[in-house]
């Protein structure tokens, strides 16, 4: 198949066109060959990353000489045991012996709207007998001075509340410092 050639004025013309021209004259295009997609099975999804995680911490939990309660006191952390309770009670929740049972995201309220969120939270988790949740209040990385003032005001709100038995920060696959795991006793009390 031959393609015309566009008209060219001698000033247009580069260097050995007509040579090129020459050499193409019988060339024709490949025929274009049907695409075969094969139908390939995919791999299950495997959590990989979090296998890891998971397996990091094992190693770090088990390496001689350290205590999984080790590092878990630097006095900022936010650590509450009700008078009368026994520490296993809060060695157990810092371990994450506690199913967490439901969360609650404080994250874009004020305080007033935080601390009415919380209250009600509470009594919604004691009247479904739940006794282990996570209150995540962020890190205060959008705040002013980017301070956590939901964290600040968590810690004097909820040892308040009769039913709150104990609360510390939550581990890092939990949110970490950007969040508390609540301890609450049973509905006998009132809030």
């Amino acid at each position: 198949m031959k393609h015309p050639a566009p008209p060219e004025t001698g000033k247009d013309r580069p260097e050995g066109s007509e040579e090129f021209r020459a050499a193409t004259l019988d060339v024709a295009p490949i025929a274009a060959t049907p695409r075969r997609i094969r139908a390939e099975r995919r791999p299950a999804p495997i959590p990989v990353q979090r296998q890891r995680d998971e397996r990091a911490v094992l190693v770090e939990l088990l390496a001689p000489g350290i205590s999984p309660d080790d590092g878990l006191e630097s006095g900022e952390e936010p650590v509450y045991l009700r008078p009368g309770q026994s520490p296993k009670v809060l060695r157990r929740l810092r371990r994450g012996e506690w199913v967490i049972q439901d969360h609650f995201d404080l994250h874009g309220m004020s305080r007033t709207e935080a601390a009415e969120a919380v209250t009600s939270f509470l009594a919604g988790s004691l009247k479904r007998d739940l006794r282990c949740v996570r209150i995540i209040h962020g890190k205060g990385l959008g705040s002013k001075n980017r301070e956590p003032v939901l964290k600040e005001m968590l810690k004097k709100w909820l040892p308040r509340h009769l039913n709150v038995v104990a609360f510390c920060q939550a581990p890092a696959p939990h949110g970490g410092s950007g969040a508390l795991l609540v301890l609450l006793g049973t509905r006998r009390r009132a809030v």
